[in-house]
């Protein structure tokens, strides 16, 4: 009997070291690319986010700032923003398998199969609110395994604290759990079910506060105006195409076959499958509201690559030629990962790509320029929060154009420290009569300019009741506008004695250009209110007299700049 048991011992044991041996090689690559390549435009905001750490941000719950706030602690470079998600990444896989060690899974498949993903390579180096969802996502469902098999209070203690992590790390988590439930019902006879149900949504009550404290920001730009794009076909016909290429560029549609294709075993490959296509399924059905962007289903592949390995491990199940091809398709994604490393010439001139390269030394001429003053960009939150991270500062802002969308900026104090200073505007185009600098830097030419006494007013927002409207051409409408000065001083919309004169325009916007504007009466230029004072405005707008959909947002304008956002969009349809 001893030596049945050594036997039985030994194979594990091999197994394991291959899959330590794995983990080893699958780490120093994403401490290469980690190490060696330049932030990404959104892991700089990120990093943003942990300057300024708070329970709640405009686009993401924040554990991402989190993330990065721990490793960037320790190391002051893109390494140490990105040092938390490379150790995770690599915990991500390890659990994975001791997830799936029940069912026997043989350890050289598994390397294949999840270093084939596509999707977790791009999040084996890469810092963004997915980076905590994926190793949170891993975690519940090791811990749910052992839960399904086990009704303990201790195990239900982990899960409602992991559950509470997923939520703060992406609003994606929710899917996850809900999927859960629905693919369990059994799971409410159970008394410490509703243990792990009242301990997540205690521990998720601050991110919620936050929520209401700002009037729901985060709902607001996710379900309304991230997807105000009027819909493309593509959207829907790229989506299935999209995920082919996250799950493997070869191997990807033998994954979705053996995955869906499993017979349920027990109820954990249940939530498993429920799993891997609700998620998908929501994903699909939300492309025909907007465009879904690919990485958005991260952690379906999570339970589908456990199917997938499940399934295999039947008689049968697996091709003979799969292991040749899994090669195939893991050396392809291994080669692109160090070409990108590399960064040939015809790298940075795609559009995908070029965001990786020569931010660095752009950065620093621009700091050049602009010395120890504020810099104000007005082409979206990407190019200023790259500008605050690599010259480890606070004063790049994001002065966010009427046909842009809002960003984290208009809640961070920079806006309100720039008022009244002279600070540097660089634009990605000329200006006539305002620029004066020509910046040549690797990345591309930009242009700036110096202006005395800013003037902006990125916080203020007005409200409407009415979300579209249907009109005649020509046809007038008056809109009643709430607001309210959000800043911790009084706000004069008066110009007297101003070097800058504020102009309140009702601007109809076609995609990314601006159609007409109408200037408000002047009764607007008397108005003044006290930190927190609530004002009504009726503004009479005019319809284009040319029939087509438009959107129209109320904005706030001051020379040089040309126009915040300051309203959401209304949909505005002229025939």
């Amino acid at each position: 009997m001893q030596d049945t048991a050594i036997n039985n011992v030994q194979p594990v044991a091999k197994q394991n070291k291959l899959i330590i041996y794995f983990l080893l090689l699958w780490t120093a690559l994403n401490i290469l690319q980690a190490a060696t390549l330049e932030v990404h435009a959104d892991e700089a905001y990120y990093w943003l986010y942990s300057r300024f750490m708070d329970w709640g941000y405009y686009d993401h719950p924040p554990m991402v700032a989190v993330f990065i706030r721990a490793g960037y602690g320790l190391i002051h470079n893109s390494f140490g923003l990105r040092l938390l998600t490379v150790i995770c990444s690599s915990l991500s896989l390890w659990f994975i398998w001791l997830t799936l060690k029940k069912y026997r899974v043989d350890a050289l498949t598994f390397i294949l199969v999840v270093s084939g993903i596509f999707v977790f390579h791009i999040y084996g180096f890469i810092t963004t609110p997915d980076a905590p969802l994926l190793i949170f996502t891993v975690l519940f469902l090791f811990f749910l395994q052992q839960y399904l098999e086990q009704d303990s209070w201790k195990l239900a203690l982990i899960l409602g604290v992991i559950a509470a992590c997923l939520l703060y790390s992406k609003y994606h988590g929710i899917l996850l759990l809900g999927c859960t439930v629905i693919s369990s019902p059994k799971l409410f006879k159970r008394a410490s079910f509703y243990g792990i149900v009242v301990l997540a949504l205690v521990l998720f009550i601050p991110h919620i506060l936050w929520q209401v404290n700002n009037e729901f920001p985060s709902i607001s730009y996710h379900l309304a105006e991230r997807s105000d794009k009027p819909y493309d076909l593509s959207f829907s016909y790229n989506y299935p195409l999209g995920q082919l290429l996250m799950a493997g560029p070869l191997i990807g549609w033998l994954l979705f076959y053996k995955g869906f294709t499993l017979r349920m075993k027990d109820a954990f490959t249940r939530v498993l499958l429920v799993n891997s296509i609700g998620i998908l399924l929501f994903f699909f059905l939300t492309s025909f509201k907007g465009e879904v962007q690919l990485h958005w289903t991260l952690i379906a592949y999570v339970p589908l690559c456990m199917l997938a390995l499940i399934h295999f491990t039947q008689p049968g199940s697996k091709p003979a030629w799969f292991n040749r091809l899994a090669i195939i398709n893991i050396g392809l994604i291994v080669f692109v990962r160090l070409l990108i490393i590399a960064g040939p010439p015809i790298l940075k001139q795609m559009h995908a790509l070029r965001i990786f390269y020569d931010f660095e030394d752009w950065a620093k001429l621009v700091h050049d320029k602009a010395g120890d003053n504020y810099v104000i960009f007005n082409e979206g939150f990407q190019n200023p929060s790259k500008y605050n991270f690599y010259n480890n500062t606070l004063k790049g802002f994001d002065y966010d154009p009427r046909y842009y969308r809002r960003t984290q900026y208009e809640f961070w104090p920079i806006e309100d420290s720039l008022q009244h200073k002279r600070a540097y505007y660089v634009l990605e185009h000329p200006q006539p009569g305002f620029s004066t600098d020509t910046i040549n830097t690797p990345a591309g030419t930009w242009y700036g300019g110096w202006v005395d006494d800013v003037r902006t007013y990125q916080k203020i927002e007005f409200e409407a009741t009415e979300k579209e409207e249907v009109v005649a051409p020509g046809q007038q409408k008056v809109f009643d506008l709430t607001f309210k000065n959000p800043y911790r001083v009084p706000v004069s919309f008066s110009n007297k004695g101003q070097l800058h004169q504020v102009i309140f325009e009702a601007s109809f916007i076609v995609d990314t250009d601006v159609f007409s504007s109408q200037r408000a009466d002047d009764n607007f230029y008397n108005i003044s209110l006290k930190p927190g004072e609530t004002a009504h405005f009726k503004f009479n707008v005019t319809a284009p007299a040319k029939p087509g959909k438009y959107q129209l947002v109320f904005s706030l304008l001051t020379d040089p700049f040309n126009g915040g956002r300051n309203s959401k969009a209304i949909a505005y349809t002229v025939k």
